[in-house]
């Protein structure tokens, strides 16, 4: 400071003045170039949030919470043992809302079939979101994994806007999932069984969906989410004795606390049926169903394009595609294939009894976590050990599985709604 002093007190007033001038013009060229900064930021920040909002372009990517469940979930299921396959040249038929080809995860997606069934529109829409949130379970690319990126999909709108749908559009839709050469209908929702289930029904969905059972087609129900006040069974078409009801757990493995029961003892009231046997007692499986991370479309006004939901209709899409990665190992027991069929059917039920993950303490069926949690894993190995020894033994594949039954045996609505809660924004309060 003192040197400083020194130099001001040596320097006479032009030198002053001109020192001022200098510092001056330069505070004022620091200013003028800081604002231009600014104004140029603030531009480029309204041009992004104008192509954001305009242009099919996505920034970012899932949160990182989603990553991480959707890992769990894949290893729960063994989905990460099972290397190479993601349901190539298999046609899954998803009878929902529709789907949003617009979301990025989907761009990729295998779409060979279309029909909307509430509007007649030719191109792909949802304005629901729960059609596009369980497509993605299945065949998302890019931010979200799907279980089976590959598979073939045929999409069906028979549920309108509020989440229902009538038997009839539901069953029509069922039809066209037949005729259009579906291997799998994955349907996440269900209501009141029809009348005389179990001994016969005179209900349409229910027989829409016998019918594609007795062609070979693998039929996947939800089981409801009727759990916290449940009406004693599960919902249809999930209680129809050939297709595969699912229910629902947590990242835990524990049962989801919505996920409705079965009742496998036989009643005669409200809806007759006979006490279910093996492999058929509801539900038969427990999948993924608790905050599992979904694709969201754009009419849920949600703002991301990433979320989670809960119920048993995501655990019943991770079914049907993981489905898909067993039909991809196993070609001879599609629909078509040399092994194909309602026995087809019959086999991998028998295989499901078999080969899933019973919970802690759990030694046959329960009505609640069926005969235990998905392993692809262990079913995949189940189909090729089987086929191995029955070559070896020289019987058939049927003749193997119905001779397994024995052992298990003796061993242990007028208005449909999707089954699941609406999607859900990762960052909303679970419901």
């Amino acid at each position: 400071m003192v040197i400083e002093y020194a130099r001001v007190n040596n320097m006479s007033d032009e030198e002053i003045e001109e020192e001022a001038f200098i510092d001056s013009s330069s505070l004022n060229l620091l200013i003028k170039v800081t604002s231009s900064l600014v104004v140029l930021l603030s531009v480029l920040i309204i041009s992004l949030w104008a192509v954001y909002q305009t242009a099919d372009v996505t920034f970012g990517g899932p949160p990182s919470s989603l990553e991480i469940w959707e890992d769990e979930y894949r290893e729960m299921t063994g989905l990460d043992r099972v290397d190479g396959f993601e349901g190539s040249g298999v046609k899954i038929c998803i009878v929902d809302t529709g789907i949003d080809m617009s979301h990025p995860d989907l761009e990729d997606t295998n779409i060979i079939g279309w029909n909307d069934l509430v509007s007649g529109s030719d191109s792909p829409y949802d304005d629901e979101g729960h059609g596009t949130a369980m497509a993605g379970i299945i065949a998302s690319k890019g931010g979200l994994n799907g279980v089976s990126p590959e598979a073939d999909l045929l999409i069906a709108k028979a549920i309108s806007d509020d989440g229902s749908g009538t038997d009839s559009t539901i069953a029509d839709a069922v039809d066209w999932c037949v005729d259009g050469g579906a291997d799998i209908i994955s349907l996440s929702l269900g209501g009141s069984q029809g009348f005389g289930s179990g001994f016969f029904t005179t209900d349409q969905l229910e027989e829409s969906v016998q019918n594609a059972i007795d062609l070979g087609v693998y039929v996947v129900a939800a089981a409801g989410n009727d759990g916290e006040d449940d009406d004693g069974d599960v919902e249809s078409p999930g209680s129809v004795e050939d297709v595969i009801c699912v229910g629902a757990v947590t990242r835990t493995s524990s049962i989801w606390s919505g996920s409705s029961e079965g009742d496998n003892n036989g009643r005669l009231w409200p809806n007759p049926i006979l006490p279910r046997q093996d492999p058929d007692k509801k539900p038969e499986i427990v999948a993924p169903g608790h905050e599992v991370p979904i694709l969201m479309a754009q009419s849920t006004g949600s703002g991301t394009w990433w979320g989670w939901s809960s119920g048993t209709s995501a655990a019943t899409a991770w079914v049907s595609g993981s489905l898909a990665i067993f039909l991809e190992v196993n070609p001879e027991m599609k629909r078509d294939g040399s092994q194909g069929g309602v026995s087809a059917i019959s086999n991998l039920k028998m295989m499901i009894s078999q080969n899933s993950e019973m919970k802690n303490g759990q030694e046959d069926h329960d009505d609640h976590y069926g005969y235990g949690l998905l392993r692809i894993d262990l079913l995949i190995n189940e189909s090729q050990n089987t086929s191995s020894e029955s070559d070896h033994l020289g019987v058939s594949f049927s003749q193997m599985k119905d001779i397994q039954g024995r052992h298990v045996q003796d061993v242990q609505a007028t208005r449909r709604m999707m089954t699941s809660v609406p999607p859900d924004n990762s960052t909303k309060e679970t419901e």
